[in-house]
């Protein structure tokens, strides 16, 4: 089941979308979707709306997407992936015994089609297109056994990061929590509708060039070890996201790095979850610089 939250005159309402020849098709439910997700009566009522979808229900492309959820904690990792590793340190190397974990706060939250809008003070802003968690039901001190029956599902993440600022100092907050700087979405894939996350291909394309292909079979933290980890230390609430870190560029795009520009474009899919296509612009007060507008080489 793929669950949505819309943007309505009555305000955001949940939705379920299902494929009708060929049309993604959305029928709008009563229950949120961190109620759907846990399953029970909002469960079934989910799936009773699902099976009346018809080739006259709304089209998914027509309707105003706000992120799928509104998390009360976005945790990301960093440098999950084998061979994605800090600047000078051997790609080689043994695995870390543990996840490198940091926040995006609140403010960072975009929906799936909204423009993320570069802050004046950007530099070296970039993109990481990232398998995202959401937690389903409350999970306290879970042991790894347990840790994935807390999954309600599994959408998409760009951790976009402003470089110049998370190198300024050994804490990455500033490099990674402006505003809109994580795009969530376009949907939930529930856990029993999605893929083994674990076997799962993620691309990223910048401006129709692909810069990012890996498998989460290179992910040294298996999506239950996360779970099982960060459970120990504070309790993830139903809605909350959990972002598993990115795959290094291949070799072309690091070498013809270039910092995000407003009219650049940048979509990360994922095999069985779909893609999230994120469209970046120039603040209008950005000395010299046209909202809309792009400059430089693809990357």
């Amino acid at each position: 089941m793929r669950l949505v939250t819309v943007r309505s005159a009555g305000g955001p309402r949940a939705g379920v979308v299902v494929d009708v020849a060929g049309v993604d098709r959305v029928a709008l439910l009563a229950d949120p979707v961190t109620a759907v997700l846990g399953g029970g009566a909002a469960r079934e009522r989910a799936e009773d709306a699902a099976a009346s979808v018809t080739a006259a229900s709304p089209a998914l492309a027509a309707l105003d997407l706000a992120p799928p959820v509104t998390p009360g904690k976005i945790l990301c990792l960093g440098y999950n992936y084998r061979g994605h590793v800090p600047d000078g340190v051997d790609p080689t190397a043994d695995d870390p015994a543990f996840p490198d974990v940091f926040v995006k706060t609140p403010n960072t939250l975009a929906g799936p089609d909204d423009a993320v809008v570069l802050p004046t003070g950007a530099v070296d802003a970039d993109y990481e297109g990232e398998l995202a968690i959401v937690i389903g039901r409350r999970a306290h001190e879970v042991s790894l056994a347990d840790a994935l029956g807390h999954v309600g599902g599994y959408t998409i993440l760009d951790d976009v990061s402003d470089r110049a600022w998370q190198r300024r100092q050994s804490q990455w907050a500033l490099g990674k929590c402006s505003d809109g700087f994580a795009p969530l979405g376009p949907w939930i894939t529930t856990r029993d509708a999605a893929p083994d996350p674990q076997d799962v291909l993620v691309e990223v394309v910048r401006d129709g060039v692909v810069t990012v292909s890996q498998s989460t079979a290179t992910t040294i933290f298996s999506v239950a070890f996360v779970v099982h980890h960060l459970s120990q230390v504070m309790t993830l609430e139903p809605g909350d996201v959990i972002s598993t870190g990115t795959p290094q560029k291949l070799p072309a795009a690091q070498a013809a790095h270039r910092p995000l520009a407003g009219g650049d474009t940048v979509t990360v899919r994922i095999t069985g979850l779909g893609e999230l296509t994120t469209r970046f612009i120039e603040p209008l007060h950005r000395p010299g610089v046209a909202s809309g507008t792009t400059t430089g080489e693809n990357a």
